[in-house]
């Protein structure tokens, strides 16, 4: 393609070195679409006739229904996606192949076609991300009145129920949509037409064709249009924060799952035995998945490391950006899938979480409430409370058991009974408490959305 300035044929290392092939291959689908929207534009300037445009359409179709059946020849020595098709092309319809380059860049192509690619990968990532929610959904309807300890610092801390916690990673995911929602919009423009950098002096219709190809609008600066990655770095940061708040489940799960905690249990189709223990039943879902979230991350760290001395406008350093974009999405796809089983399988042994979440230590802070409802001021009701505690560990009696009138006259004489799960979760109605009406009522409205949104 470039043969009328160089008289030497390019080092078999230097092929070896710069090819994409062997990844931005998957392209093809885009990169025929932006073909035929970039042809068409053609033939409405009057650049191709209508036989050219009907033979270089039916052309790449062709080589679309090829590829798909698994019988085209990727060629390493035509460099990338680009170059394999439109040579193709060229080799089986002739000249007209030769006029599809007119007006326009790789540089524009593959900005056009990785912004198609990001785009449909959105669409397929949401609906996975939407599988996700639905099992935990599932999830927290069963168990909305099951009723756990919540911990911070991983210490025991205040009784919610198992519904609520679950309810917390259907609000992550549902973040992650919304900031995939937002990336798919601000990705949704057309660099078709910004050429190498410049333009061209043969203008086509930008609308139009960004009209074809489902563009929203076009991009109003040539150069920025060509050097801009920020849609790859904004995709791959909201997969790999989606990665983190799955790595955050994961590692809750294995904590429920241990003998230790024994709040749940996986199902044998989604964990894994010892080579030698034989009683061992090991999370390997969540510790993959835990694991992968590192990969997720350092495949954003390396984009953000390519693009961050690039001057205008393209680099062969940007390349570079497609290996951890495919990597990243076929990860979290993965990840996404594979979950949405595990945790739709997912047993919770609610006798369990029952007996860790009667600890009367639980409800120390509702005794805090208790006495400032009488009158008594946090700062000395949390104090009261805390000598309450100490006292219960010294003298080995549960909390709940204790004589509090003779502890100090400021607690009330009904003090004991501020000790009921029922009670205690019964009162915590503020919107986002973990009452088990409330917990009921956010799954409705999950539910609901969803549906307005099929």
């Amino acid at each position: 393609m470039w043969k009328g300035r160089f008289t030497q044929d390019t080092s078999s290392l230097v092929q070896q070195f710069g090819e994409s092939i062997s990844f931005d291959w998957r392209l093809f689908p885009h990169d025929i679409a932006g073909s035929i929207a970039h042809a068409r534009a053609q033939l409405n300037a009057g650049l191709l006739t209508a036989e050219e445009f009907a033979s270089i359409e039916g052309g790449l179709r062709g080589i679309e229904a090829e590829i798909l059946a698994g019988g085209f020849e990727f060629k390493t020595s035509l460099e990338d996606i680009h170059m394999n098709i439109e040579a193709e092309l060229t080799r089986r319809i002739g000249p007209a192949g030769a006029k599809l380059h007119t007006a326009r860049s790789r540089n524009d192509q593959v900005a056009t076609d990785t912004r198609l690619y990001c785009r449909t990968q959105i669409d397929e990532l949401a609906e996975l991300m939407r599988g996700l929610q639905l099992a935990l959904l599932g999830q927290a309807e069963r168990h909305a009145a099951t009723v756990i300890p919540g911990y911070t610092h991983l210490q025991r801390g205040q009784p919610v129920t198992a519904g609520h916690h679950f309810l917390a990673y259907v609000e992550m995911l549902d973040r992650d949509q919304s900031r995939l929602a937002d990336c798919r919009r601000r990705l949704n423009v057309s660099p078709l037409g910004s050429g190498a950098l410049a333009g061209s002096t043969i203008n086509l219709d930008r609308h139009a064709i960004a009209a074809e190809l489902g563009f929203d609008s076009v991009t109003r600066n040539s150069m920025d249009a060509i050097a801009d990655r920020d849609y790859i770095a904004e995709l791959l940061f909201v997969i790999a924060l989606c990665g983190a708040h799955l790595s955050r489940l994961s590692e809750d799960l294995i904590l429920w799952c241990s003998s230790e905690f024994a709040f749940a249990a996986l199902s044998d189709a989604h964990t894994t035995g010892s080579s030698l223990m034989p009683q061992k039943k090991n999370p390997d879902v969540c510790e993959l998945t835990r694991g992968k979230t590192g990969r997720l991350v350092g495949n954003l760290v390396n984009l953000l490391v390519a693009m961050k001395g690039l001057p205008l406008t393209y680099n062969r350093d940007l390349q570079e950006d497609k290996p951890p974009l495919f990597d990243s999405i076929d990860t979290l796809a993965l990840v996404l899938a594979v979950n949405t089983e595990m945790v739709a399988a997912l047993e919770l042994r609610a006798e369990n979480c029952h007996r860790a979440a009667a600890d009367p230590m639980l409800l120390a802070t509702d005794l805090a409430d208790h006495l400032v409802k009488a009158g008594v001021p946090f700062r000395h009701a949390h104090e009261l409370v805390g000598k309450a505690v100490a006292e219960a560990i010294r003298t080995g009696t549960p909390l709940d058991r204790l004589d509090f009138a003779a502890l100090d006259p400021a607690f009330p004489a009904d003090s004991a009974a501020v000790f009921s799960l029922d009670r205690a979760l019964a009162a915590r109605t503020n919107p986002g408490s973990p009452s088990i009406e409330n917990v009921r009522q956010e799954i409705q409205r999950f539910k609901a959305a969803d549906d307005a949104a099929r």
